[in-house]
């Protein structure tokens, strides 16, 4: 790997993190000098961080005027969560017509546990990112090819707005739950029984979101 593209890397992961975990709020703006400095690299791997981070859907980059990192209205959200219940329904349908492996069961019982545990010790960023990565396995799972590409800009909306922190323990339990009632659907080979959970499971998320809208 040559130093340009491990330096626009370290670039790459440092800005998202700094998104995810809400060092950078929605709305702030990300100026190309300033994070040059701040991560010891010059301009141009931070540029094409920041063109990365735009296609993945969490910066917007602005004609003249730089980057910031993207702030949802309630058309946004209402327009995200239409799409994952449309598209994830049906990705963990289809894991569970074409069936997983034992192996690929067990990572997904894996990251459930992961995400629980996280949850216990109050860690919500850790469990914002075990959630994206259960989220994206059973998008893998699906089989479809087209489905990352079509999912990505719309995947980190509740990462961003920090959903989880909003989640009281009842409603925190309901999510788990709903994960691991997919594995079971999918473990199953149920297709309908694993499109319902995960439907539930989306309609649930948006709803507590806008709560706070």
């Amino acid at each position: 790997m040559s130093v340009g593209r491990r330096a626009a890397d370290t670039a790459y992961e440092t800005v998202r993190q700094m998104i995810l975990d809400g060092s950078a709020a929605p709305g702030d703006r990300l100026g190309e000098s300033e994070l040059a400095e701040t991560l010891g690299l010059s301009r141009t791997p931070v540029r094409e961080a920041l063109q990365r981070l735009a296609a993945d859907g969490l910066v917007e980059v602005l004609p003249h005027r730089g980057a910031r990192v993207v702030a949802w209205t309630d058309t946004d959200l209402t327009e995200i969560f239409e799409l994952r219940t449309l598209l994830e329904p049906y990705a963990a349908a289809r894991a569970a017509r074409v069936g997983l492996d034992a192996a690929a069961l067990t990572a997904l019982r894996d990251l459930c546990a992961a995400t629980e545990e996280a949850a216990d010790r109050k860690d919500m960023a850790e469990v914002a990112r075990l959630n994206s990565r259960f989220h994206a396995a059973l998008i893998d799972a699906s089989g479809n090819s087209r489905l990352p590409g079509m999912l990505t800009s719309v995947m980190h909306a509740p990462l961003i707005l920090g959903t989880f922190h909003r989640y009281d323990p009842a409603t925190m339990a309901r999510s788990m739950g709903h994960h691991r009632e997919v594995v079971d659907a999918i473990t199953a080979r149920d297709p309908e029984w694993a499109a319902s959970v995960m439907r539930s499971h989306l309609r649930a998320a948006a709803a507590t979101l806008k709560e706070d809208q």
